[in-house]
């Protein structure tokens, strides 16, 4: 392979503008909308992302049709210290699933539920 396995990432909301406050709060950044063609009634706000570094991009989706929640995929966000991250979950509206906590040698995660519902995860090397 000549490149990392995963290549994009949707996480799908129900309320887009919670969403998207819920992210841009926690990970301390901001999300760009990205226009779709109106035919395919959808919503989507970008993650900033550089395609040519390594790791993924991807953005919040809203789509009818298409349900948040556990769905069996769960999205890991690169992070300086994920306990800073984790700590900003509560007030920006979701839930700690699992504060931080060591995984040995590969660093630390938090597991987090966000304002729609959905598990992601925090990882960090300190």
């Amino acid at each position: 392979m000549q490149h990392n396995p995963i290549g994009w990432t949707e996480i799908y909301v129900q309320d887009m503008a919670r969403a998207r406050k819920f992210y841009e709060t926690v990970l301390a950044t901001k999300l760009e909308e990205h226009p779709v063609p109106p035919d395919m009634k959808m919503e989507m706000m970008f993650f900033p992302a550089q395609m040519e570094l390594p790791g993924s991009g991807g953005a919040l989706v809203k789509m009818d049709g298409v349900p948040s929640g556990m769905g069996g995929t769960l999205a890991y966000f690169v992070c300086e210290d994920c306990g800073v991250e984790s700590g900003r979950v509560e007030a920006a509206g979701g839930k700690i699933f699992k504060p931080k906590f060591s995984i040995g040698e590969y660093g630390n995660c938090a597991l987090c539920y966000d304002s729609e519902g959905n598990l992601f995860g925090l990882h960090s090397m300190k």
